[in-house]
């Protein structure tokens, strides 16, 4: 089963346990995400396209890391008018981890919270 979802202004082809590198999201490592624009979902031979959205299909996932892209150069140059810049961008990124993909209305399965609740350890208190 995979869903095409839409975030960022982009469009991407997404199954479960797939990870993805998209658009800066707000949130932390660790934290769950829910993408409700979903524009198709294929499962087998059956598949259901949205007009523009699918109505009760949520993608569920996961921050695994806020990121930076890679520097892109951007030079300036006029010709024999002594007129150069240089600048420089990186664009901020979110790596997200898909746990499963929901139709129907349906809620998020207690195995997508219990991976989430093993992925951040517990916080110990050493001070006495």
């Amino acid at each position: 089963m995979y869903a095409v979802i839409k975030t960022g202004g982009k469009q991407y082809r997404v199954a479960a346990d797939d990870k993805i590198q998209i658009e800066k999201l707000v949130g932390e490592p660790g934290d769950q995400v829910q993408f409700t624009d979903v524009l198709m979902v294929a499962n087998g031979d059956a598949i259901e396209i949205g007009a523009p959205f699918l109505a009760g299909a949520t993608v569920v996932g996961e921050i695994a890391s806020q990121d930076r892209g890679p520097k892109v150069i951007i030079f300036k140059k006029r010709r024999r008018k002594h007129y150069r810049r240089r600048n420089g961008h990186r664009q901020d990124l979110t790596s997200v981890t898909i746990h499963e993909i929901l139709l129907n209305g349906a809620k998020p399965s207690k195995a997508a919270a219990a991976k989430k609740a093993e992925a951040k350890p517990a916080h110990l208190d050493t001070e006495a």
